[in-house]
C-alpha cells in the first residue's frame, strides 16, 4: 500500500477517535502491545496498530465473502447496533444488533426453527387472515412477532452457520465470541483496552465506545466484504463462460 494511502486511512482512524481507549484503571495488561501512550489517565491506542489490525481483517474477510461463505455482524450495545444493522444489510451479511440469544451458533437448528416461526408470524400479520383471530389474540401475535423481529429480523436468511463473525467490544458479546470459538468460526473484532485480546482470532485495537469510531472501522470491513462477493460473481461469470465454450467445442469436434 502506498505511503500516501497509509497516511490518509491513518489520518481517518485520528479523526474518528479509534485512538482513544478507556481510562487506565480498566485496561487489560494484555493489549499492552497496542497502547502507546495515556493522556489525563486514558490509555492512547497506537494508530498504526490500528491500521495494521484493520488491513489483516479485510484481507481476511474479503477471502472469506469470495468464497461465499457467511458473515455474521455482532454488536448490541447502544454505540453499534445502528452502524451494525447498516454495513451487515450493506453487504448482504446477516447481524444481531439487538440481544445475543443462547446457542445462535451453538444450537442452531432450534434457532432456525424460531425464524420459521417468524416468517409464519409475519405473513400471519401481513395477510387478512389476521382478522379471523379475536382481537386478543391479534394483539398476542403481534406482540410476539415485534419481538421476535428485534432479536431475529437479521438472521432472517441465515440458512446456516457463518464462517466468521465481525464483533464490535467481544468483552460485551462474550457469549457470542464463546460460541464461535467453541464451533471453530473466526472473530474479527473492534476491541479496546478494556478487552482480552487472546479471546478474537483477528483483533483491531481501537475505541469501541465511539460512534464515529464504530462507524468507519464497520464501513471498511463491510466494504471489502462487498468486494470479495463480487470477485466471487465475475469469477463464476468466468467458469460459466468457459463450460459454454468446452460445450461448444466439443459438439463441433463430434
Amino acid at each position: 500500500m502506498p505511503s500516501e494511502q497509509i497516511q490518509a486511512l491513518l489520518q481517518q482512524l485520528v479523526e474518528a477517535g479509534v485512538h482513544y481507549g478507556h481510562r487506565t484503571s480498566r485496561w487489560n495488561p494484555k493489549m499492552r502491545p497496542y497502547i502507546y501512550d495515556k493522556k489525563d489517565l486514558i490509555h492512547i491506542i497506537n494508530p498504526q496498530e490500528t491500521l495494521r489490525g484493520l488491513i489483516r481483517a479485510q484481507k481476511y474477510l474479503k477471502h472469506v465473502a469470495s468464497n461465499g461463505s457467511l458473515i455474521l455482524f455482532v454488536g448490541t450495545k447502544r454505540q453499534a447496533g445502528d452502524a451494525v444493522e447498516q454495513y451487515a444489510d450493506a453487504c448482504g451479511m446477516p447481524y444481531v444488533s439487538e440481544r445475543w440469544l443462547g446457542g445462535t451458533l451453538t444450537n442452531f437448528r432450534t434457532i432456525r426453527s424460531r425464524l420459521s416461526r417468524f416468517e409464519e408470524l409475519e405473513e400471519l400479520i401481513n395477510s387478512d387472515a389476521i382478522h379471523e383471530y379475536s382481537k386478543k389474540m391479534q394483539a398476542y401475535y403481534r406482540r410476539e412477532y415485534r419481538k421476535m423481529y428485534r432479536n431475529l429480523n437479521g438472521m432472517r436468511d441465515m440458512n446456516r452457520l457463518p464462517e466468521a463473525m465481525v464483533v464490535i467490544d467481544p468483552r460485551k458479546e462474550h457469549n457470542a465470541v464463546r460460541e464461535a470459538k467453541k464451533l471453530g468460526v473466526s472473530t474479527v473484532a473492534l476491541i479496546d483496552t478494556d478487552s482480552d485480546p487472546d479471546t478474537v482470532d483477528l483483533p483491531i485495537p481501537g475505541n469501541d465506545d465511539s460512534l464515529r469510531a464504530v462507524d468507519l472501522i464497520l464501513k471498511m470491513l463491510s466494504d471489502s466484504i462487498a468486494q470479495g462477493k463480487t470477485q466471487r460473481e465475475f469469477q463464476q461469470k468466468d467458469d460459466s463462460n468457459e463450460k459454454l465454450v468446452e460445450a461448444a467445442s466439443s459438439e463441433e469436434s463430434s
